[in-house]
């Protein structure tokens, strides 16, 4: 029989809804049964294209004995932690906490009314890999909370003290360009110069810390090879298995050095950072090796991510038919079979399919190549093999779409739109931007998190606020309606009015209202997505900049004003907060251009200017005469379209270039030199 999970919009929880486990959704419900019963709570918290997951389910929660455990001894809460970040992010900074690292499946222990106080990640049927049996550790946690329910409360206490603790607000700010450049040497003392990225393995993309290497570049702060750095990481990336050669995407992360073996799921999130990553280190080197990544991720999401309503979905999963990779995986013969005996043999050779396979001992291999030609080459052998392989089973797509992961991916279709000359790109980051703002808004104007076709839920969070805007203030750069700006402007006032609080000068990822959590959670780290708090910074140092608004840029100041003293001593853990920190120092530039936005001249101005700002400074179309409302009138002191031909200014701060009225004529204005920091 179906549990409580039974009839829940999620994916992930409807997963488990055959489970002899007794799970209930996050709720009231479940805590108040465990006060009646004076039992733990188990909160397991994970996402439907887990991989880990779904092992962890075969392996325990499909167990009849073992579920007869759980149910005798818990009440036990599944959670999609794509749907609650929120409760997500204090269970999981409690299990760093305890164990040092974290991960998913999210398996931790609470008092009746959520105060969590053990925890851990993955645990196997029988004891292995130096962890404890599942089984071992239900009843040991279900006999010490029966046996020392105070030892468990303090416990709890002291986990929630440390939950609860928060820089004290700074005096002033003064994070910026020389601690980038701190940040960009930090990253370049741990990068793999063989293989790109940075550190060993399981090695990540990191998006993050690529875009800060190449904001550095761009305000030539970088430490020495920062920029090639970026780029042999992105050609080393598109080249290995956690790009999918075949069909485009990119998978989560690879389980080795070499970006050759991935855990194979793949998330909305990935695709849209690395599209935008993708775009600005070409914008820079105009390298031809860096475009087809671009266009065949587009492609991906158009095929197989592209929602009747705009938005994108979530993510696909990692397992088909109870394998991992078996979707994405061949062997010679089964090359062969597609291609033929010669052309199959010359593919396999080129993409390192091997007798005795590369990937566990399947005797399959995962693709991937070591020659930049090969992607022309051999287009139509992959053609031919993308459509062979759309006759295996799929993994299952996870078609919730979700505000912040859709902000991420509208972001780097309109970055690669710019920067590509692909205006279809920015339309397609347009249609899932009215998607959210049309459909994913409640009837008082609040932003929701998740979409289900027509039907949308959860209060949205700062993540979502602040990947919105960043996406909205992207799409008008590359050449979106002014609404996109008016829309922005809303959900920067919903950051600084539900996210902010001005007693502590700092933003928090939940409303303060979240009366279901056990505290209010500050904003994450950055890590496979930037950090909310860094992101929502970013977009209201730009938003400001923009519109002349000092309360959005206040909130910004304030924020990184309390952060600074953590910051200084890690800036690795913080690229985003300092990408926007050395915005508001350097006070980024504007490109303004007065014209008929209907003018090919003026068209061809905004591309070229386009060209030579970075992503994250703004590119300004305005017809003569006209005053927009959202635009700080200061911008338009003094400048005017030359003897009714488009003109176009660059200006940084209260500095502007000479007017011109030919591309070719138009010249970024160079940052101020910055001090290196000794």
């Amino acid at each position: 029989m179906p549990n409580r999970l039974a009839g829940q919009k999620s994916a992930y929880l409807r997963q488990h809804e055959n489970n002899p486990v007794d799970w209930y959704p996050w709720g009231p419900e479940a805590f108040e049964r465990a006060a009646r019963e004076s039992k733990p709570v188990l909160v397991s918290i994970g996402y439907s294209s887990c991989h880990w997951c779904h092992v962890m389910e075969r392996e325990s929660f499909e167990d009849p004995e073992t579920a007869q455990v759980m149910n005798e001894h818990l009440v036990c809460i599944k959670v999609d932690r794509e749907e609650r970040p929120d409760v997500d992010q204090i269970y999981m900074e409690t299990v760093m906490r305890l164990t040092g690292g974290g991960g998913w499946p999210l398996n931790v222990f609470c008092t009746s009314v959520g105060r969590p106080f053990y925890g851990g990640t993955y645990f196997p049927p029988h004891s292995a890999y130096g962890r404890p049996s599942w089984r071992d550790v239900v009843l040991s946690v279900a006999r010490v909370y029966r046996e020392k329910p105070d030892q468990m409360e303090e416990q709890a206490d002291r986990i929630l003290e440390a939950l609860r603790a928060r820089p004290a607000p700074g005096e002033r700010r003064s994070l910026g360009q020389r601690e980038l450049h701190a940040l960009v040497v930090g990253l370049m003392q741990r990068a793999d110069t063989t293989h790109g990225g940075f550190g060993g393995a399981p090695k990540f993309p990191t998006p993050t810390n690529l875009e800060s290497l190449l904001l550095a570049q761009h305000l030539h702060l970088a430490s020495a090879g920062a920029l090639e750095h970026a780029v042999l990481t992105l050609k080393r990336m598109a080249r290995g298995g956690i790009y999918d050669q075949i069909g485009g995407g990119f998978h989560r992360y690879s389980v080795d050095a070499r970006w050759l073996v991935p855990h194979f799921e793949k998330m909305l999130y990935d695709q849209g950072q690395l599209l935008r990553v993708y775009a600005e280190a070409y914008r820079q080197t105009r390298d031809r090796e860096l475009v087809w990544p671009v266009e065949e991720t587009v492609a991906y999401l158009e095929r197989e991510m592209h929602a009747a309503t705009g938005g994108f979905y979530a993510s696909q999963d990692a397992d088909s038919e109870g394998d991992e990779g078996r979707y994405y995986v061949w062997t010679p013969a089964e090359v062969q079979e597609v291609l033929g005996p010669e052309a199959g043999s010359r593919f396999c050779e080129a993409y390192g399919v091997v007798p005795v396979g590369n990937f566990e001992q399947t005797g399959a291999s995962v693709l991937s190549h070591g020659l930049a030609g090969e992607r022309d080459r051999f287009a139509p052998e992959r053609a031919r093999l993308l459509e062979a392989r759309a006759r295996r089973i799929a993994p299952e797509t996870d078609t919730k779409q979700i505000t912040s992961w859709m902000g991420y991916t509208i972001s780097g279709l309109a970055t690669a739109g710019a920067v590509f000359k692909r205006p279809e790109w920015v339309d397609l980051g347009w249609r899932a931007a009215l998607y959210v703002l049309e459909c994913l808004t409640d009837e008082s104007g609040q932003l929701l998190r998740v979409g289900y076709g027509d039907e949308a839920q959860i209060p949205a969070f700062l993540d979502d606020h602040a990947a919105l805007l960043i996406g909205l203030l992207d799409l008008h750069r590359a050449g979106a309606p002014d609404r996109a700006v008016c829309d922005a402007i809303r959900v920067a006032e919903a950051i600084r009015d539900q996210f902010y609080e001005p007693e502590s000068r700092d933003l928090f990822f939940s409303r303060a209202e979240a009366a279901d959590l056990v505290l209010r959670p500050g904003s994450d780290l950055d890590g496979a997505t930037p950090a909310a708090a860094g992101l929502a910074t970013l977009g209201l140092v730009r938003l400001s900049a923009l519109t002349g608004r000092s309360d959005l840029r206040e909130v910004a100041e304030a924020a990184l004003s309390t952060w600074e003293q953590v910051v200084r001593q890690v800036p690795t853990q913080f690229p985003t907060l300092l990408r926007s920190a050395a915005l508001l120092e350097g006070g980024g530039a504007l490109a303004l251009v007065i014209g008929d936005p209907r003018d090919p001249a003026t068209t061809a101005l905004a591309a070229r200017a386009r060209e030579l700002l970075s992503p994250e400074e703004a590119v300004v179309v305005v017809d003569p005469g006209a005053r927009p409302e959202w635009l700080d009138p200061l911008w338009l002191e003094g400048r005017e379209a030359l003897q009714g031909t488009p003109t176009a200014y660059v200006c940084r701060g209260t500095v502007c270039s000479l007017p011109a009225t030919e591309p070719a004529a138009l010249e970024p204005l160079p940052a101020a030199p910055v001090e290196a920091p000794r």
